[in-house]
């Protein structure tokens, strides 16, 4: 699976072509789809552009972007850094099972934050598949020790920088979820040839890279799934 993720948290200014708002989201999901991407990862805002976890916002971001995009997998944030506290945090995830269409249909959390599994108990709750964000070796330690949480969908391994993809992997190497292998900024594309050599599932958008495989800026999404596809021969 090759996943778009199309802003994360970068702010406004950090690219020309960033999609904040629910239709820009829209627009540029209906390019990488043409592009025959099938599953997206999006961070929803309000009218400031901040990120938010509130039910209206997601759900007008999602279903926005569902409507452009019928039958394409849409996977949102919970990060903590958006609501820092644990309780709250699952309170809001788990207001998502009433938003019908606006529902995101996979969601991810970071095993490294603080309340985790509580987030995680929310989204199953609430219907939403979990993808598991995993940044290092202790992470995926104590992901093993804890049990994978029910509704669990796949890890996402996220390569810090200097880091090697290897050793995330063999820390993962008891887990049977298909894992999403991926890097930021400079390693970013580093790692998606490597999660290509192994045959894993990778992700490529804004978030992720601002320049093209060759280090020259990219035009927005729709250039930097091109250039993915380009590289995995498809």
């Amino acid at each position: 699976m090759l996943q778009a993720c199309l802003n994360g948290n970068r702010q406004r200014d950090a690219h020309p072509a960033l999609p904040v708002t629910p239709q820009a989201l829209a627009a540029d999901a209906a390019a990488v789809a043409e592009l025959g991407v099938t599953a997206l990862h999006v961070h929803p805002r309000d009218t400031a552009g901040a990120e938010v976890l509130a039910g209206p916002e997601v759900a007008t971001a999602v279903s926005v972007v569902r409507a452009a995009v019928p039958g394409v997998e849409i996977s949102v944030t919970t990060g903590a850094w958006i609501q820092p506290d644990p309780v709250r945090r699952a309170e809001l995830v788990a207001g998502w099972a009433a938003l019908a269409a606006g529902r995101p249909d996979t969601a991810s959390v970071n095993v490294h934050e603080d309340g985790w599994q509580h987030t995680c108990a929310a989204l199953h709750s609430a219907g939403i598949g979990i993808e598991l964000g995993v940044f290092h070796v202790p992470a995926a330690q104590a992901l093993r020790g804890n049990g994978v949480p029910p509704g669990s969908v796949r890890v996402l391994a996220e390569v810090q920088p200097g880091e090697s993809p290897a050793v995330l992997l063999a820390a993962l190497s008891w887990s049977d979820l298909p894992i999403l292998l991926h890097g930021q900024d400079d390693d970013a594309w580093p790692v998606f040839a490597e999660a290509a050599r192994l045959g894993l599932s990778t992700r490529m958008g804004l978030e992720d890279a601002l320049h093209r495989p060759d280090g020259a800026p990219t035009l927005g999404n729709a250039d930097l799934i091109a250039a993915a596809r380009a590289l995995l021969g498809t």
